[in-house]
């Protein structure tokens, strides 16, 4: 079996981040993890949850009444199901990480470089209540979290971890909007960590993770969606915008293989089925779908479930379009016919094909786009269509890259974007032009 250390670290390295962390336990690849995100343990004293917006209710029934003109292509399965908008071709978006712990710096970057779509930046290197997890945690209704141990558990009552974190997202949230004021963008991104992803990483009192009590799994899973249904609302009556919300999944392969390490690291939990993990994602993609906003999930793991994702009603999925599964020699017969499936459905895909950490040599939109062009000629698609059926994104989260490097690789995937549009004609490898 597997090393779970040597899983956790490849993990962290593809997704950008680095894999020994100072001050991480050695033997405690959770902790390792959870230390590279940039988190701290701090004393905690339990307060007051915050009260609810009151604004939310009726935000919600605005988001539910709105409809852009651009429509995806597969029809609602009932004649009162909301249409989910569809962004215009060419349109580029980022992961959602960025380096800095300036909010205000971040936004604009990210707002000037992708006016079509803007993602709300997440800034980890913040510390606690910046990540993934803690982020997550602070949308979930009637769930708090606290840091044990540099753990997030579940707790009995809601603390300054949990305060922490909501005080950060809005904050977060109002520098997006001034950011976002002089372009008014029609999407707007957010991004949250699955179900999945966050019933692996979260452990009950017991010292459990999540994942290994399913009637919790599904508890988490019911409390995200109500909150993401609330924080949807809020963004988009902020914004007057349609909201694309992005679940990170970058745990799904290890929870499908069951290499998720115990607590005691001596053995592993067991796999989830296909059809449970499937069936779950499903539901909570119909809950958002339901209210008109587009659902891209999102696994830029070298073994991403391409398959069983295409299949979770899902607007768009992200990938890590970089890996070696997926172009040049080493492209594997098995990957490639998974994105070809996908794109065979009508859905698009977050192609991360811009590196997420300065490649220290000189780049072009017009070469980078190549791997894109690439993919299609050897799947059989014509490359105008990847002004619909692809998004450029930076491969994975950019949390890891220096500031200049971030705008750049952003600046590149708008300019990928607009080159799908109207793109070379010939082979890809006859393609040898600079934009």
């Amino acid at each position: 079996m597997p090393d779970p250390d040597d899983l956790i670290a490849k993990a962290l390295a593809e997704a950008g981040l680095p894999t020994e962390v100072p001050g991480a336990e050695e033997d405690d690849p959770l902790a390792r993890a959870f230390a590279a995100a940039g988190l701290k343990l701090p004393d905690t004293e339990p307060e007051p949850e915050p009260d609810p917006d009151e604004e939310v209710e009726k935000a919600l029934a605005d988001v539910q009444k709105r409809g852009p003109a651009v429509v995806a292509e597969r029809a609602p399965e009932d004649d009162g199901a909301v249409e989910v908008p569809r962004w215009p071709a060419g349109t580029a978006t980022a992961v959602g990480s960025m380096p800095g712990t300036d909010p205000r710096e971040a936004a604009a970057i990210v707002a000037g470089e992708l006016p079509g779509m803007p993602a709300l930046p997440e800034l980890p290197a913040r510390g606690a209540g910046s990540d993934m997890i803690g982020r997550t945690g602070a949308l979930l209704v009637d769930l708090p979290l606290e840091l044990k141990a540099g753990r997030w558990t579940v707790a009995s009552r809601p603390g300054k971890d949990r305060r922490r974190a909501i005080d950060v997202l809005r904050g977060d949230m109002d520098a997006f909007d001034e950011a976002c004021d002089p372009v008014r963008p029609e999407f707007v991104k957010i991004a949250v960590a699955g179900p999945w992803t966050l019933a692996a990483a979260v452990e009950l009192r017991t010292g459990h993770r999540v994942i290994t009590d399913r009637g919790a799994v599904r508890e988490f899973a019911q409390s995200l969606t109500e909150g993401l249904r609330q924080h949807v609302a809020e963004v988009a009556a902020r914004r007057e915008a349609a909201v694309v919300v992005q679940l990170d999944e970058p745990a799904l392969p290890a929870v499908l293989a069951g290499t998720l390490p115990t607590p005691s690291k001596l053995g592993t939990v067991d796999a989830v089925p296909e059809p449970e993990v499937a069936d779950l994602l499903r539901e909570v993609v119909g809950v958002l779908t339901g209210i008109g906003s587009p659902v891209v999930v999102h696994c830029c793991a070298e073994d991403a479930p391409l398959t069983l994702l295409r299949d979770t009603g899902a607007t768009a999925l992200g990938i890590d379009a970089t890996l070696p599964s997926l172009s040049g020699p080493t492209a594997t017969v098995a990957a490639l016919d998974a994105v070809g499936e996908v794109w065979d459905a009508g859905v698009p895909l977050l192609l991360g094909i811009v590196p997420n950490v300065d490649p220290r040599k000189p780049v072009t939109s017009r070469k980078l786009a190549e791997r894109a062009f690439e993919l299609a000629d050897r799947l059989g698609f014509a490359r105008e269509r990847l002004a619909e059926l692809a998004v450029p994104t930076p491969s994975c989260g950019l949390a890891g890259a220096d500031p200049a490097w971030a705008k750049q690789a952003l600046q590149l995937c708008r300019e990928i974007g607009e080159g799908f549009v109207d793109p070379p004609e010939g082979d890809a490898d006859e393609v040898d032009g600079e934009k």
